[in-house]
């Protein structure tokens, strides 16, 4: 007997109430179900530029290099990683969360002189504490979380790139829970290079991760007196093959390409502004009702917050597992809990894409009363 049986899969219906991966977009599953091309076949190519433009604006980047990386968003942070992060430079890392953490060790991997300015999980760095530091270790390179998926803290950046710019440090910018869902604002903020994912703010599955690259950044790409420890993930190497004449270097998957395309053409439709509002006012509404509920927030400060991921520490006469539990068994919910130094302690709880309305946060909130 196969080990398969030969049967038709039959998931269940999940309602993705976590951290990420959301729920993927109606649209998105539809494109995937469309007809296989070749990797240089002209619609294909068509569809990766319209890709690439979608990208550009939810980043806020107008840089010509903007490329998918085939992988998840560890992969796209390994990427900036590797690609600008080299053997004896000194690697500046701002480390509040999780992510900070994995980053810390690719650059450690990478033979890196890394040093961290560390701050207690779910805070964010202020201005004066980013130049200090900066001026103190004059890195050649800065790597921040935009937005920590383990603690709910938003930090937009414009804190640390002002005091990088002042001595010339790039900027890397986890970008993988913040992109469309709330403000990236690349160029603005003054982000060198930017990564994120597809499973999270862009409602698609994942597995296509986007990376950005300012032209100061990939100046140095092209300047690079060695080459970068990793072969798939070189950008310069993957950038020719999205760019004429589109030079062999990885096999796309295009069901994951339709499928950001068509996350990309929802967002476009409903207009990034709009976007970012609806995930707002979800997010406020979750946080009220949980407040309401006996649950207490991990970010104090609502303009630290990500709107679209909410960290609470639940009452004391209730337990986080067993209300995950309860919460699947019963209405096929899913929700989070922490991670690293966090877990067991928080609960993380997220309201991206399809279900960023007031109406699917109602039902969240009347499922997690009944079930504590």
């Amino acid at each position: 007997m196969l080990a398969t049986e030969t049967k038709r899969i039959a998931p269940p219906k999940r309602l993705m109430y976590g951290p990420g991966p959301s729920m993927v977009d109606p649209r998105a599953y539809e494109a995937m179900a469309q007809p296989i091309v070749g990797m240089r076949d002209p619609y294909f190519l068509e569809i990766m530029a319209e890709i690439q433009a979608g990208l550009r604006q939810a980043l806020g980047t107008n840089s010509e290099k903007v490329f998918m990386v085939p992988g998840s968003g560890s992969a796209a942070m390994e990427a900036a990683v590797v690609n600008f992060v080299t053997p004896g430079s000194k690697f500046a890392i701002f480390a509040a969360g999780h992510f900070a953490d994995r980053m810390t060790l690719m650059g450690q991997r990478q033979r890196a002189v890394v040093v961290r300015l560390e701050k207690p999980w779910g805070e964010i760095f202020t201005a004066a504490e980013a130049q200090d530091f900066i001026e103190r270790e004059r890195p050649d390179v800065v790597g921040f979380v935009q937005a920590e998926t383990s603690t709910g803290a938003y930090q937009s950046g414009r804190n640390i790139t002002a005091a990088a710019r002042a001595v010339n440090t790039l900027v890397i910018a986890d970008c993988v829970t913040s992109l469309g869902a709330m403000p990236v604002e690349m160029d603005a903020v003054g982000i060198d290079v930017a990564y994120s994912c597809s499973q999270k703010g862009l409602s698609c599955p994942a597995g296509l991760s986007p990376i950005a690259v300012s032209p100061r950044a990939w100046e140095r790409v092209e300047k690079r007196a060695e080459l970068p420890f990793s072969w798939y993930l070189d950008l310069a190497v993957m950038s020719k093959y999205f760019e004429p004449p589109h030079v062999y270097q990885h096999t796309p998957s295009p069901p994951l390409y339709y499928a950001m395309h068509q996350g990309l053409a929802v967002i476009e439709e409903e207009g990034l502004q709009n976007r970012w509002e609806r995930h707002r006012r979800a997010g406020e509404k979750l946080v009220e009702g949980l407040q309401r509920l006996g649950f207490q927030l991990l970010v104090k400060r609502a303009d630290e917050r990500i709107w679209h991921v909410t960290t609470v520490t639940p009452p004391d006469s209730v337990d986080e597992a067993k209300l995950r539990e309860a919460l699947l068994q019963k209405y096929n919910i899913e929700i989070a809990g922490g991670l690293g130094q966090l877990a067991g302690k928080i609960l993380r709880i997220g309201t991206m894409g399809p279900l960023a309305t007031e109406e699917n946060v109602a039902f969240l909130l009347d499922a997690i009363a009944a079930s504590i």
